[in-house]
């Protein structure tokens, strides 16, 4: 069949994994391109130590590429591809949490959002200027602790390589909060630990406080 025919390493139609198929049935190239992913690409060195001097986790750095479908009628990338941009960049920090406070197995917890994790309640998006296509944008995350005990403030910029500059910056509030029981919680001193210690948290008094919490 066509599927055995991919699969068996001896037929011109075989498609390794990692890689994609020919872009013609008729005849496929001798040589088929392998697809990058984002552990082969690595982050500009000098945008990467720029980031960390304006404050940003290492470990949260995400590149984001921009498409041409990022685009609106305008022809910059529209104002609310931002949120998924950011959205993909705090992922990436809570992996660098969860792998501080308990390795592999607390950070698949944390994304499947079993026993204590994090949860959104608010985020607001400063936009500082057009970005247009092609270009790369290298997202960062540092945490804003107060006096609360159950939530705190996740701080992110979008720098973007072909500008050199920051294009946008966010804050959002982050609550502590226990999936099994459903209600926030305390995650306990190890937690604020790491973020004030390891991660090297910002204290902020008056930071990540909101009604009934």
């Amino acid at each position: 069949s066509l599927q055995e025919a991919f699969r068996d390493p001896s037929s011109p139609f075989h498609i390794p994994p990692g890689t994609i198929g020919p872009a013609s049935p008729d005849e496929p190239p001798p040589e088929l391109p392998v697809a990058k992913s984002l552990a082969d690409t690595a982050v500009d060195p000098d945008t990467r130590a720029k980031m960390i001097s304006f404050g940003y986790d290492e470990g949260s750095l995400w590149e984001q590429s921009i498409v041409w479908g990022h685009h609106d009628a305008f022809r910059h990338v529209n104002n609310v591809h931002y949120l998924r941009f950011f959205e993909s960049g705090r992922m990436q920090w809570v992996i660098a949490l969860g792998n501080l406070l308990g390795g592999k197995e607390r950070t698949q917890a944390m994304l499947a959002g079993q026993g204590v994790s994090l949860i959104l309640k608010s985020v607001n998006v400063n936009f500082r200027r057009p970005v247009t296509f092609p270009d790369t944008l290298l997202i960062g995350h540092k945490p804003i602790v107060s006096s609360s005990r159950t939530q705190f403030t996740l701080a992110s910029a979008a720098y973007s390589y072909t500008q050199q500059a920051v294009v946008a910056d966010s804050e959002g509030v982050i609550v502590w909060y226990d999936y099994d029981k459903l209600k926030k919680c305390d995650p306990g001193d190890d937690a604020w630990r790491v973020l004030r210690d390891v991660m090297g948290a910002e204290v902020r008094e008056g930071q990540a406080r909101g009604k009934g919490l």
